[in-house]
């Protein structure tokens, strides 16, 4: 009786296996591999539940048998909750195992598998301009980045003011993982900005008088806003400002003025004295010494441009007639040339444009 029953068990177990062979067989073979003949992105916003996942899989044409998929999972006991977020890169003919364990969280949180993002911040004013360009590039909107960078608490824990935050930032390409938060990223540029900033910058900080990072890379700001393009004027306005400072002349630089307007003066290309009216701690016609914080976040090389000042007794300086570079002094008197020259090509220059 008992060789019948185990007869019979074994015909049973031999017919599942004859009808269910070639499932069987992709299950458990290690050869198993995707279908896409080549490299396949995926981005997920959210953790995929394994449907989620499994309808993007075969959307992308990666697997075609979304029951196979769900096979492996249940079979080798893989926790689908522990699928991440992110980025992902799938090559052409990956092995099931790979493909599968590549979205689950490894010890840092992130997907095995999971690819980082370039993050480009430039040209960006200040805290608003930079959660809205970094949200462009991971998982973390605008408003969670700017709450938490406004936040007194968050620019305490890093030595800051609202004001001075912005020098936090040292713009430049970075690669991260998509599903970073605000404060990961906040953490990353901290240590960026620890890295950059190391003994031999702080000495020099401290040869050409200024007192904090902050204030480096505020003057680097006004030096950069002045001029984007010419790298070899960098060290020589620079050296201006500090002249000033030392003299104990008012920094009257047009950007800062310009950027307590905001964006009502882009697009105008003459600035009239009237605009220098305007009461704002950032105006370096009314207000004297360093501003409270940058204007903008510079490039690296700016800020080394200001720690590496060029040896000159410049005070002033102007727009050369055809823009671009500018023309500098040491006195008044030829201040006044310069600007006349500059007045008289610009006048020409708007004239001849709206005509």
């Amino acid at each position: 009786m008992f060789k019948k029953i185990a007869l019979l068990a074994l015909f049973a177990i031999s017919a599942f296996a004859i009808y269910n062979r070639e499932r069987i067989i992709r299950s458990f073979s290690e050869d198993t591999r995707t279908i896409n003949t080549s490299e396949v992105k995926l981005l997920f916003r959210q953790a995929p539940t394994i449907k989620q996942l499994t309808a993007e899989l075969i959307k992308n044409g990666i697997i075609s048998d979304g029951d196979h998929f769900n096979e492996y999972v249940a079979a080798n006991r893989i926790d689908a909750s522990q699928f991440a977020a992110g980025k992902y890169v799938i090559l052409s003919q990956t092995h099931l195992a790979s493909l599968v364990d590549g979205f689950v969280k490894g010890d840092n949180g992130h997907g095995n598998a999971e690819v980082k993002v370039n993050v480009d911040f430039n040209l960006c004013r200040g805290i608003e301009d930079i959660a809205s360009s970094i949200s462009k590039c991971i998982l973390a909107d605008s408003a969670s980045i700017a709450t938490y960078l406004f936040d007194p608490v968050i620019q305490s824990i890093y030595g800051f003011t609202e004001e001075e935050m912005p020098a936090l930032f040292l713009p430049e390409r970075y690669e991260m993982y998509f599903d970073t938060d605000a404060e990961a990223f906040t953490a990353f540029m901290a240590n960026e900005f620890k890295s950059f900033w190391n003994k031999g910058r702080i000495v020099k900080m401290k040869s050409i008088g200024l007192s904090a990072p902050s204030q480096v890379a505020t003057i680097a700001s006004i030096v950069y806003s002045e001029q984007s393009k010419m790298e070899e004027e960098w060290p020589v306005i620079a050296k201006l400002y500090l002249n000033r400072i030392d003299k104990g002349i008012r920094l009257e630089s047009d950007p800062t003025f310009k950027f307590c307007w905001g964006d009502k003066l882009e697009g105008v290309e003459r600035l009239l004295n009237k605009h220098k009216e305007i009461d704002c701690p950032y105006n370096t016609y009314r207000y004297q010494g360093v501003p409270p914080g940058p204007i903008c976040v510079v490039p690296r090389k700016v800020i080394d441009a200001v720690l590496n000042p060029a040896n000159v007794n410049y005070i002033f300086m102007c727009g050369k007639p055809g823009g671009g570079g500018h023309n500098f002094a040491v006195t008044n008197r030829e201040h006044d040339k310069n600007a006349a020259i500059y007045h008289v090509w610009l006048k020409k220059y708007l004239a001849e444009k709206n005509s």
